[in-house]
């Protein structure tokens, strides 16, 4: 395991993370304390949760954490054999929307909300490459509440003798995620049983159509 990418204090502006085949950027203080705090507490309280169920032959297993799908209208979302269709933009959503279109110079038309229970909560290996996103997508993340570890593994690891990357996603940070990304690495939230506060996470991004 590498260290962390970033540690310590950040004054808020951006910073690129330097790793081959990736554009990211992280913004540890993209929102400050009070308001990541009064984001978490609007969408926790009103965002429609909901627990999926993924079929595995004749199995039936719940997705480790609660999720939410919004944006404009007739905007779908497939992933590992579910289809998400959009619920209306809530107010805050569509402000922190212009606030991180403004910041990233994307467009986004619809967000995927997570929230992680606490740290038996987790999402596995994946990439955001699926059809209705684009060759190259971006891909805005935005984290609220407790910090979870974000870790990100080259598809040839092996080869480039690359370990696992690991970022610690503070409350109020901003990773955004763009070019051949996507492409070449997997990431995911692994869990972490000693985290016992929840963390919301907002992936923004633009469905083509």
């Amino acid at each position: 395991m590498q260290p962390d990418l970033f540690a310590g204090d950040d004054d808020g502006s951006g910073e690129c993370i330097e790793l081959p085949d990736a554009a990211l950027e992280y913004r540890p203080a993209f929102l400050n304390t009070a308001e990541a705090a009064a984001a978490f507490d609007e969408l926790r309280a009103t965002l429609a949760w909901r627990q999926d169920v993924l079929r595995f032959g004749g199995r039936e297993v719940p997705i480790p954490r609660l999720n939410a799908w919004y944006g404009e209208a007739g905007t779908t979302y497939t992933y590992s054999g579910l289809r998400l269709e959009a619920l209306p933009w809530t107010e805050t959503l569509a402000a922190l929307r212009a606030r991180i279109e403004a910041a990233s110079g994307a467009r986004f038309d619809s967000v995927l909300a997570n929230l992680y229970r606490d740290g038996r909560d987790s999402v596995a290996w994946h990439a955001d490459d699926e059809p209705e996103l684009g060759r190259d997508p971006v891909i805005a993340s935005l984290s609220l509440g407790a910090v979870r570890s974000f870790e990100l593994r080259h598809r040839r690891a092996r080869a480039l003798g690359l370990g696992t990357q690991r970022l610690a996603l503070a409350d109020g940070s901003l990773l955004v995620m763009r070019g051949s990304t996507q492409h070449h690495w997997l990431h995911r939230v692994p869990k972490e049983p000693a985290v016992t506060a929840a963390r919301i996470n907002l992936t923004f991004r633009l469905i083509r159509r």
